[in-house]
């Protein structure tokens, strides 16, 4: 197996390092402090190609596969959490799933637009009562005509406030999840009303939405694959979302690790720099260790999917691993920085603040164990 990087993946990671570099990492503490990364960021993204990696130049995208995409998530990542969310939802979760499951008609609307940066899209499944449930979900699709009349609610809806299209998951039929159908619903649309939830205790620059619909109608056009095929959908986006979560989680684990070090080797305690301290040594290794090991399995994760071969197991492999080690790498630096690790105007703090949730959303660190371990024993516990 050869690791080397392509001269283009190469290019690639590069080029988005240099713009983390250059635009978002000076900026990450007034943008946390004032929960609200620009608007106008999500453009500049799409002029670099981030918007529409591996998706089709045919379709608006930029093409690459999910290497490519994974590389540049990490450092996404290690800038701004906040900005990778960004990315991650309305490409990874929308518009991979447009090009996927869309009909030409479908797939011209969206994905030019999406891929630019002149469009942004938010993933509505989660909703006040079912999270990790999410087969139970409640908002309902309810035939009128030929439309459709959507009611209820979601939570926790990230790019949900800025977004220019939905990817709704209703219920269309009976309980379960072949009850379940997806929709491309315009934001815009009468009947949907969005509010910002403000006061996280991480990701605060991104934004976060919970979506009202009281009776959206939407035509049977909005329909993304076939009705009652939602919950296939949203679990295949969700297989594929965990890769780039994992990917921006090693970057987060990379970025508290470079500060540490720099950090480590500036402050002097007794007399000499805290690197030379054994203790302070085996916080560092731990972080390097581990982050390697989880950008392995990330990358394990995105070759198997750019081979067309399973990689849902892997994929949440990566993303457990990738997460976990991004909440102990930022939890170490801390402990490196001491007191200043507290204050906001040093990076520890709100890499540990973004990291936690990572561990939640996308399917929780004990979602990932039961999807592990029912591919290890063939039994499932969900039931």
């Amino acid at each position: 197996m050869d690791f080397t990087l392509t001269e283009e993946h190469e290019a690639l990671r590069a080029l988005a390092a240099e713009f983390v570099d250059r635009e978002i990492t000076p900026n990450v503490a007034g943008w946390d402090r004032v929960e609200r990364v620009p608007r106008e960021l999500v453009p500049r993204l799409g002029e670099l190609g981030f918007m529409g990696l591996t998706i089709d130049e045919a379709d608006g995208g930029s093409g690459g596969d999910h290497l490519a995409y994974s590389l540049v998530m990490e450092e996404l990542g290690r800038g701004d959490s906040s900005v990778r969310g960004l990315v991650s939802v309305s490409l990874g979760l929308v518009a991979k799933s447009v090009a996927a499951h869309g009909t030409p008609a479908q797939r011209e609307r969206w994905l030019p637009g999406l891929c630019s940066g002149a469009l942004l899209g938010c993933f509505g499944l989660t909703e006040p009562d079912t999270g990790s449930d999410a087969a139970s979900l409640a908002l309902r699709a309810d035939p009128d005509g030929g439309d459709y009349l959507l009611s209820g609610s979601k939570m926790f809806i990230t790019n949900g406030t800025w977004a220019d299209v939905v990817l709704l998951f209703a219920r269309t039929g009976g309980p379960g999840p072949k009850g379940i159908t997806a929709f491309l619903v315009p934001a815009d649309a009468p009947g949907l009303e969005r509010t910002e939830i403000r006061g996280k205790l991480g990701l605060r620059g991104q934004p976060t939405a919970q979506l009202f619909f009281d009776e959206v109608r939407v035509g049977a056009d909005a329909v993304l694959g076939q009705e009652g095929g939602g919950f296939s959908i949203a679990m295949s986006a969700l297989d594929k979302g965990r890769v780039s979560v994992a990917a921006g989680s090693v970057g987060a684990a990379r970025g508290a690790l470079e500060s540490a070090l720099a950090h480590a080797g500036q402050r002097t305690q007794f007399g000499r720099p805290i690197a030379g301290f054994q203790l302070v040594q085996d916080m560092l290794a731990d972080m390097a260790v581990e982050t390697d090991a989880a950008r392995l399995l990330v990358w394990r994760a995105a070759d198997l999917v750019d081979r067309g071969l399973p990689f849902a197991t892997e994929a949440s492999m990566a993303k457990l691993f990738a997460t976990e080690t991004a909440v102990r790498a930022a939890n170490n630096a801390m402990q490196v920085f001491g007191g200043y690790g507290y204050i906001d105007e040093y990076p520890p703090g709100k890499y540990l603040r973004d990291a936690r949730v990572t561990t939640l959303y996308e399917g929780t660190s004990q979602i990932q164990k039961l999807i592990i371990g029912r591919a290890l024993t063939g039994v499932s516990a969900f039931s």
